[in-house]
């Protein structure tokens, strides 16, 4: 058991056994109940009317207070600690049918409270405290119970939230350990250079040149080396994960939904030639490469004073605050207006409002080639027509490299954004530590507090240093019954 007082503390009912129904709402050619606590076997008996072998499916009825089928099913009991959460498990698979799935449910509860016909007491429970699970519970519990450390019971969650092939494939090596591992193997390499760092303190009277003697420089170059392939990685995980937030933005009519139709290849927002037919946000999850991007094409920009009604108004006003959330956004340009005062006065008006600290969240596209010759592109700009796809896939690769996406990237492992910033810490403290060293053997505390620092923001992505409210946010987000 993970000793991590704060979590028992807060879960005051962490010991009680729990009952969910594992399996999505709706119908389902077959549904799960799943079990977990200590000591199951009478209720095991009461359900199946009969003891089940461990970790092996059994076939038959689940019976009813009075001895009824309520179906058919298979039973498989898993006895502690051989289990997802480390206690005992029972999984009834029955039919999917959210009727039998509830009431099988409920079953579990009634012959929990029920008394067990064998005590001689006559009146204690089968299995008292029996409670519904909350979200994530599960998983919370096998993580408590060292069946997982965090990084993987967060791949758990990542795995069935997967969008797209890669991000599954990614969350399954995360929850296998390759990710943990490698962040163990960092772990422990600072662990042994604290440790010398330690060891030095406790004798002064040494008169060494402890850093030299330790190749402290080396050991931390190494560190840093094997951190950022690491951080590489990491960041590579997250971005399959979270994905990149994309907003087409631009005048009334110059493409914007015909763009999203294209990239999407599906006819998701209404295209006429008549300027401001987009009065909301239309949002569409595409992949390029696996990496899940979030395309939102928002209402025609211009100012005001020339919106045609109130509900323009207030859709040009959820443009802009789109445009200020993106990781990216296309401002995209018609070529068929190009030279028209009008039309350049706005574009000028656009480009003004459209000002961040990162020029590169901004890609410049120039529709409608079919209709208009191209002439001279600005540097950087991407010219394509939205209705005949030509230059989509220049599009596409433009995008991925905004994203920081790198298609030859081996092992990827799913991260999430508290991974990155917890890599992040340790290579600043790691940093601060080398600046340490560079004084000499005189900072040696100082370079050994440093690493302990670097040590704590790693034990943070794995759960062996984490908060209680750390913890309720991750599973507080699973699905009951996970």
């Amino acid at each position: 058991m993970r000793d991590n007082p704060s979590v028992s503390n807060t879960h005051r009912h962490a010991a009680d056994p729990i009952a969910a129904i594992a399996t999505a709402p709706g119908r389902g050619a077959v549904g799960i109940v799943r079990v977990s606590g200590q000591g199951l076997a009478p209720l095991v008996r009461a359900l199946c009317g009969r003891p089940l072998a461990p970790r092996q499916a059994s076939y038959g009825p689940f019976k009813d207070a009075q001895g009824q089928a309520i179906d058919q099913g298979l039973a498989i009991w898993f006895p502690a600690p051989h289990s997802y959460t480390g206690e005992d498990v029972l999984e009834l698979q029955a039919h999917g049918g959210p009727v039998v799935l509830q009431l099988l449910l409920a079953r579990c509860l009634e012959a929990a409270a029920a008394p067990v016909a064998a005590n001689p007491e006559g009146d204690a429970p089968c299995l008292p405290r029996l409670r519904l699970a909350e979200p994530g519970e599960f998983t919370q519990r096998a993580f408590l119970n060292d069946k997982l450390d965090l990084a993987q019971a967060e791949a758990v969650a990542d795995l069935i939230e997967a969008s797209t092939e890669a991000a599954a494939r990614s969350a399954g090596r995360s929850l296998s350990g390759a990710f943990s591992q490698e962040v163990e193997a960092l772990r422990l390499r600072i662990v042994r250079l604290r440790m010398l760092v330690e060891a030095t303190l406790d004798f002064p009277e040494e008169e060494i040149d402890f850093l030299q003697q330790a190749d402290a420089h080396g050991q931390l170059d190494a560190i840093d080396t094997t951190l950022a392939g690491v951080m590489a990685r990491a960041r590579q995980g997250a971005l399959l994960r979270e994905g990149l937030q994309v907003v087409l933005a631009g005048q009334p009519n110059v493409g914007k939904s015909s763009l999203l139709n294209a990239l999407a290849g599906a006819e998701l927002a209404i295209v006429t030639a008549i300027p401001g037919t987009t009065r909301d946000k239309v949002s569409e999850t595409i992949q390029i490469e696996g990496v899940p991007l979030h395309v939102i094409d928002t209402a025609g920009l211009r100012g005001e004073h020339e919106a045609h009604d109130e509900v323009e108004r207030i859709g040009i006003a959820r443009s802009w605050d789109a445009i200020a959330q993106a990781d990216a956004v296309i401002f995209l340009h018609d070529l068929t207006r190009r030279g028209q005062a009008d039309y350049e006065a706005a574009e000028q008006g656009i480009a003004a409002r459209l000002h961040f600290d990162d020029p590169s969240r901004i890609l410049h596209v120039y529709n409608k080639t079919d209709s208009a010759p191209q002439g001279d592109l600005p540097a950087g700009g991407i010219a394509l027509s939205a209705r005949t796809g030509h230059g989509l896939d220049a599009l596409r690769q433009a995008l991925l490299q905004r994203a920081g996406w790198q298609a030859a990237t081996e092992g990827v492992y799913i991260a999430r954004k508290r991974h990155v910033l917890a890599l992040q810490r340790t290579a600043q403290h790691l940093q601060a530590a080398r600046e340490h060293a560079a004084v000499g053997d005189t900072a040696l505390d100082l370079f050994a507090e440093e690493l302990r620092l670097a040590h704590d923001a790693l034990s943070e992505i794995t759960g062996a240093f984490s908060s209680d409210d750390l913890l309720g946010e991750i599973f507080g987000n699973f699905c009951i019954g996970k």
